[in-house]
């Protein structure tokens, strides 16, 4: 089906600001008027993509307006207090989630199985986005045209050109954008960045981040679709593939194209604690290396073992993405980073939605001194509501995603190419390499491209 509006990057970037007044903005019971206090604190969400982590984000009706514990919320960790809102639109091109997710949120949301749909509801303030990786550019750059602030999931985008677009379209349109990695907002990565930005390490060095490996996953037949599944429109911008099992729900990271191994699920977690700390939210490294062997059996083509190594400059330090790597010696954990100064290191682990730990000698410094003055966040979502009533920058704003996705896609691409590769972070191009080049972009399929 063709688009309402056209999601092409000519016509994107045409409409400029002035394009802006085409799109439903948000009403002034959400925002307020010139700056002041909306009259009204409860925002109306709208949901695209409603699995595991997307029902994560659901408001239960009884609960609609209110501000209320975390517990009582759909997935939430109960340590918090939600802002007031209220799920009012909810979509997913998976008939059996959308059912289910309905019944879990009560009451009568409106029900929709195409996005754009959702985003001319002009009862919608703002959108969760928790569709499959491949999707997260275009739901989000369509969301800020129609005049919505935007939750959306990490990693950002899957190239470079997305991430960038994504950029655009939050500034052009004015829109508040906070991507998924929610470790930012945790009292120990907190802990953490407080303790080296008050000077305990001295100057950073590098930067050691471990993973266990990516699956290579069993060789499984292709087959029909599930009913209610509208799988031409999961696959959407992505390159088609057969309906599979292992392609779609959950499995899709494992593949290039629709997510991008460990280094794009994770690491948008885990690098992204590291972006923070080492303030590299509007910059990028000067070289990426990436080693490991292809892999070669199984059905996916996303690294199972690889070691990436970025290297950055003013100041000098070095990034590595290892799986498995080499776990840190102070706290026990499946994944995370080591942060070496010239005196002494401290560990971060985790930085999901499982939690997220540092060594006792930065909780006990925080607990008596926060000498590093870094941003201490209420909570991913809950800074991402303030934000929407303040108009502020979030703590993992559109421009903070982007540059740890492109942590993630460099990676990739070196790996693919089996070459060291140098990145001009101004331009977002390699020098000197235009085969590189060529895979920072996608054509897109059908109606959906830049």
């Amino acid at each position: 089906m063709k688009p309402t509006r056209s999601a092409t990057r000519r016509r994107f970037l045409q409409q400029g600001t002035a394009g802006a007044t085409l799109f439903h903005i948000v009403p002034a019971r959400a925002l307020g008027l010139q700056g002041q206090a909306p009259p009204s604190d409860t925002v109306n969400f709208g949901h695209i993509g409603i699995g595991g982590r997307g029902r994560g984000f659901l408001r239960r009706e009884a609960n609609a307006g209110k501000a209320v514990p975390a517990s009582l919320n759909l997935g939430g960790d109960g340590t918090r207090m939600l802002r007031p809102g209220r799920s009012v639109a909810l979509c997913d091109i998976d008939t059996s989630r959308l059912d289910q997710a309905a019944t879990m949120v009560g009451g009568s949301p409106k029900l929709y199985k195409d996005f754009r749909l959702l985003l001319e509801d002009k009862d919608v303030d703002a959108v969760y986005i928790a569709s499959p990786d491949h999707w997260h550019a275009l739901h989000t750059i369509l969301a800020c045209q129609a005049g919505k602030d935007v939750y959306c999931e990490k990693p950002a985008c899957n190239t470079i050109e997305e991430g960038r677009a994504m950029v655009d379209a939050a500034k052009r349109y004015n829109r508040v954008v906070q991507i998924g990695s929610q470790g930012r907002s945790q009292p120990a990565a907190w802990q953490a960045n407080n303790y080296i930005k008050a000077g305990r390490l001295g100057q950073i060095r590098k930067v050691l981040c471990w993973h266990y490996a990516s699956p290579a996953g069993d060789w499984t037949p292709d087959a029909d679709p599930p009913p209610g599944l509208d799988y031409n429109a999961w696959v959407g911008p992505a390159r088609w593939l057969p309906y599979n099992v292992k392609h779609t729900h959950g499995a899709f990271r494992w593949l290039i194209d629709f997510g991008g191994g460990q280094i794009r699920d994770r690491g948008a977690h885990v690098m992204s604690i590291a972006n923070w700390i080492m303030d590299c939210d509007y910059t990028g490294p000067v070289s990426v290396e990436a080693k490991g062997e292809p892999p070669h059996d199984g059905m996916y083509d996303a690294a199972v073992t690889m070691e990436v190594t970025y290297q950055f400059r003013n100041p000098d330090w070095t990034l590595v993405w290892a799986q498995p790597g080499i776990p840190s010696t102070t706290l026990d954990a499946r994944y995370g980073a080591v942060y070496w100064g010239d005196a002494g290191n401290v560990t971060v682990t985790l930085g999901d939605g499982q939690g997220t730990s540092t060594d006792q000698k930065a909780r006990d410094f925080a607990a008596q001194c926060d000498c590093g003055k870094a941003f201490k966040s209420p909570g991913h979502s809950e800074n991402w509501e303030d934000c929407i009533r303040t108009r502020e920058k979030p703590v993992m704003h559109m421009e903070a995603g982007h540059r740890v996705a492109s942590l993630c896609i460099l990676g990739n691409v070196s790996f693919q190419l089996q070459r060291k590769l140098e990145w001009d972070a101004v331009a977002e191009k390699f020098k000197h390499d235009e085969e590189a080049n060529r895979l920072l972009s996608r054509p897109g399929r059908g109606p959906w491209n830049l």
